[in-house]
């Protein structure tokens, strides 16, 4: 059920751990690059909610209900990560992310929604922590990819070719390409949806309502917002402010404090990206390694407890990065990171899927990511001046910032209330 997961999250981490060092081979200013990161928020912004109530209002005996949107968004995906590692130009590379970001963001909301839809309460904990599994495992095989490929002799070291990406980072894009093609057509061809009650009721409903009737279900899904969710709203704020900068400045804080290799024509700049992707494996690992004991804690010590508990371990993890410049200290660091990273991508999730009535599953799972896209917009807009003003124009002091952000997300956890009902409607 979530193993096309896999090949979506193999794409994020591609493009995680990848982006900022290919803005920089093209040229990028340091600063700048939160810039254009923005592309994922704004397509998620745009693309979730809409996806969200269009799949609410989806049916075909043959396709079902969400699969034809997974289907949609890896094609466009796989074709994006074919086009990112061969671009010519600073602007390219850019316009290519906003393509990726909509092939992701199409394929991704309605996976959510798909747990929803065929767990009950008592299973959604454990659905949604297997689908951090899956995150955790596909961004691992896509960290590690650059290494493995250089076992089969592929090197880090930039060609000569007119935009310098390395060799092996272009058969990464590839391979993830297959990858996620192959692992959405699996839970396409594998899994079933289960229809609506009264189908001929529901498909009267969407003739009568029409098309643009999709715009009317996201205002009044917003007014009708359960009260869970709006408690949400500042866990997922601090958390989505601080964390684009693990992706935006990690690599970046290696090569220059562990690798002393601040600019991208300096010797060292490529075995810190390299040793980035490493960090970032290990981040992932830690995240599908937990996700196996999350229901568990979770029963011990509640949803919010454990949401808590785990964005501050999390926040500790970023801290100790100050500890040394040693590249280990960002390895075990990234250990802690990936262990809150398990519970960002499943806790959220459990409580909301509680709080919201079933007939709107979809639509509440595409206005939620707004809650992860707006603080990464206000992210990308204001770091350009603070990095350059309080956090000193060193990429470190991001992670720091990031560490103190996920502090303040599981403090903001306790005042959730994860008891509320669903919605009738």
């Amino acid at each position: 059920m979530s193993f096309g997961f896999l090949g979506i999250q193999y794409g994020f981490g591609l493009q995680q751990a990848n982006m900022s060092p290919i803005y920089r081979y093209l040229g990028a200013d340091e600063a700048a690059i939160p810039a254009l990161w923005l592309a994922g928020p704004v397509t998620g912004l745009l693309i979730q909610p809409l996806i969200g109530a269009m799949s609410d209002r989806t049916w075909s005996n043959r396709w079902g209900r969400r699969k034809p949107y997974f289907l949609i968004g890896a094609v466009i995906t796989s074709i994006a990560l074919i086009l990112m590692p061969n671009s010519s130009s600073l602007w390219m590379a850019a316009s290519l992310m906003w393509i990726l970001d909509a092939g992701l963001n199409i394929g991704m909301e309605p996976f959510r929604a798909f747990i929803g839809d065929r767990l009950n309460s008592e299973q959604r904990t454990l659905g949604f922590s297997m689908q951090s599994f899956f995150v955790g495992f596909g961004q691992t095989l896509a960290n590690l990819m650059p290494a493995l490929l250089g076992i089969f002799g592929l090197v880090m070291v930039a060609d000569a070719g007119a935009n310098h990406i390395p060799d092996m980072v272009k058969y990464s894009f590839y391979i993830g390409a297959f990858a996620i093609l192959a692992s959405v057509l699996w839970t396409v061809y594998t899994t079933k949806e289960y229809p609506p009650e009264d189908l001929e009721a529901f498909r009267r409903e969407n003739a009568e309502k029409g098309v643009l009737h999709v715009f009317t279900e996201i205002w009044d899904a917003l007014r009708e917002m359960p009260t869970t969710m709006k408690q949400l709203w500042w866990v997922k704020f601090f958390t989505w402010f601080g964390l684009p900068l693990m992706w935006q400045y990690l690599s970046l804080a290696i090569a220059r404090h562990a690798f002393n290799a601040p600019e991208a024509n300096m010797p060292g700049f490529e075995e810190g990206n390299a040793w980035g992707g490493i960090t970032f494996a290990a981040f992932n690992v830690s995240c599908f390694m937990i996700s196996f004991f999350l229901p568990a804690i979770a029963k011990k010590i509640t949803r919010r407890g454990t949401h808590a508990l785990f964005l501050t371990i999390g926040g500790i993890g970023f801290f100790s990065m100050l500890l040394g410049n040693d590249k280990y200290v960002f390895l075990y660091g990234m250990i802690l990171v990936g262990l809150a990273w398990g519970s960002i991508l499943s806790m959220p999730y459990v409580l909301l899927s509680d709080s919201v009535s079933p007939k709107r599953m979809g639509v509440y799972m595409g206005i939620f990511n707004g809650f992860i896209v707006v603080p990464q917009i206000i992210n990308m807009i204001t770091i350009p001046f603070l990095y350059k003003t309080l956090l000193g124009s060193d990429p470190r002091n991001a992670l720091v910032l990031a560490g103190f952000c996920l502090i303040l997300a599981g403090v903001s956890s306790f005042f959730v209330n994860e008891n509320q009902p669903q919605q009738s409607e």
